[in-house]
């Protein structure tokens, strides 16, 4: 039996034991802008594509946007949130150097507030995850 994909690469994920094909959820991880030079981020897109840690929910999932907040306060958090939305985003993710301050220990001290105005923009059928690791 030969399989053919019909969908685009890194959408979905085909269990041999099960023969069902499972679509990944796409997320789109918002990080501090502050924390750019000291972090790429490599944890966040291991964790996500795994299925690990915050994602252990989901399972693994489709990163379609990694920005930053914008810089303090996070206002532009919420305009970039939409974007992803637009572009296939089931979920927001929130970059734990946002909401725990990994790796410099200093949670964003905007993170309430932007979690907050990000979740009325997009809308309840939008998850908010709080945290990747």
């Amino acid at each position: 039996m030969r399989l053919v994909r019909l969908t685009p690469p890194g959408t979905t994920d085909f269990n041999r034991s099960t023969k069902k094909v499972r679509y990944m959820k796409k997320v789109g991880i918002i990080r501090c802008q502050q924390t750019e030079d000291i972090c790429p981020g490599t944890m966040d897109f291991k964790v996500a594509s795994q299925g690990k840690l915050a994602f252990e929910e989901t399972g693994p999932v489709e990163v379609t946007g990694f920005v930053s907040c914008g810089g303090c306060p996070g206002k532009r958090a919420i305009a970039r949130a939409k974007i992803m939305v637009e572009r296939g985003a089931t979920a927001i993710v929130f970059a734990s150097c946002i909401s725990r301050g990994n790796p410099i220990s200093f949670p964003c001290p905007h993170y309430a507030n932007m979690r907050d105005a990000v979740a009325k923009a997009v809308g309840p059928e939008i998850r908010i995850i709080e945290y990747t690791h």
